[in-house]
């Protein structure tokens, strides 16, 4: 395999708080890899190193070759990673559809083209219905759903998924967890953060861990699970894949 994502010795502090520490991870082409850990570990702020919303206080990030620790978040989003948010934060004046064109304006600035790689980003996640609806008609789940039709409107190389099934029906985690699972085979590489451990664990191929900035595992979920580290940081106890 091709590694798409590297970080060396990544850290990231805020005043005397180090969020991230020395972090180092390789994240290979067609990989879906599961970050999870405690509140407060670390988890979204590397997503905003790797996404360029934060620079870090050290180490580098290369994405598909590239150096890229030190761009700008649109230059990035440009060369092919694209993320969501734990909270959705979406255009409340515009439709559902407009909120998604707005990101398929960065590879099509035809309005007609634009509109067209955005409904099939809606008919992706079930969203198919609410096309020219009003965004503040959306349920939570809904909204969730949106935030991920934004980020394959970038037609990205990687995608970062934060927490995105906080909010949906047991149901609505089954959907979409099946969908992500389908992405690596549409040449979508998935780095996804998640609480909702059955989802996460069944699905992603390789399991990374964080507590307190700092990578205490690293492996297959099956392994992670009966990790004494991370049952001691995270799980409180050997966790049941079957």
């Amino acid at each position: 395999m091709t590694a798409l994502l590297k970080l060396d010795t990544v850290s990231r502090r805020f005043d005397a708080l180090w969020a991230v520490r020395n972090v180092n991870l390789t994240v290979e082409k067609g990989e879906l890899l599961g970050l999870i850990g405690p509140n407060g570990a670390g988890k979204s702020t590397l997503f905003n190193l790797i996404a360029g919303a934060l620079l870090p206080s050290g180490g580098e990030i290369v994405f598909d070759g590239q150096r890229v620790t030190t761009w700008k978040s649109y230059r990035i989003a440009r060369i092919g990673i694209a993320r969501t948010f734990q909270i959705p934060k979406p255009y409340r004046q515009l439709s559902v559809v407009e909120n998604v064109m707005l990101t398929a304006f960065q590879h099509n600035h035809a309005v007609r083209a634009a509109r067209e790689l955005a409904v099939r980003s809606l008919h992706d996640v079930g969203l198919q219905d609410y096309v020219d609806a009003p965004v503040t008609t959306l349920t939570v789940g809904l909204l969730k759903r949106l935030e991920v039709a934004r980020a394959l409107a970038l037609q990205p190389k990687l995608v970062l998924f934060d927490e995105i099934m906080a909010g949906l029906t047991p149901t609505e985690v089954g959907v979409m967890t099946k969908f992500i699972a389908e992405l690596p085979a549409r040449g979508i590489t998935v780095v996804w953060v998640e609480h909702v451990l059955h989802a996460i664990m069944r699905t992603a191929t390789r399991i990374v861990v964080l507590n307190r900035g700092e990578l205490i595992a690293n492996g297959k979920p099956a392994d992670i699970a009966k990790d004494p580290a991370v049952i001691k940081a995270y799980l409180g106890e050997e966790m049941s894949l079957a």
